[in-house]
């Protein structure tokens, strides 16, 4: 059963960095929008929850500094210093 629950959480990840690309790649979201934001945190910690579990510490740490960046993307955000563009 956890098995499952770990390969789930990383084709959702996975699912989820590609919507969050696609909406990009076609107008209909900012790469400097909250939403886009949140769906690469949240599809990195997916993507931390299966690396990890398989042991891939290069995916697993390039997803922890991708999970800081959109975090530190959001607290720009919130302090109003991140111009669209």
């Amino acid at each position: 059963m956890t098995e499952i629950l770990i390969e789930t959480c990383g084709w959702l990840a996975a699912l989820l960095i590609l919507a969050s690309y696609i909406l990009v790649s076609t107008g209909r979201l900012s790469g400097q929008s909250r939403t886009y934001q949140w769906m690469n945190i949240v599809a990195a910690a997916g993507f931390v929850v299966n690396s990890g579990w398989h042991g891939a510490v290069p995916s697993t740490a390039l997803n922890v500094v991708w999970m800081a960046v959109g975090l530190f993307t959001l607290w720009r955000i919130a302090r109003g210093t991140v111009q669209p563009g």
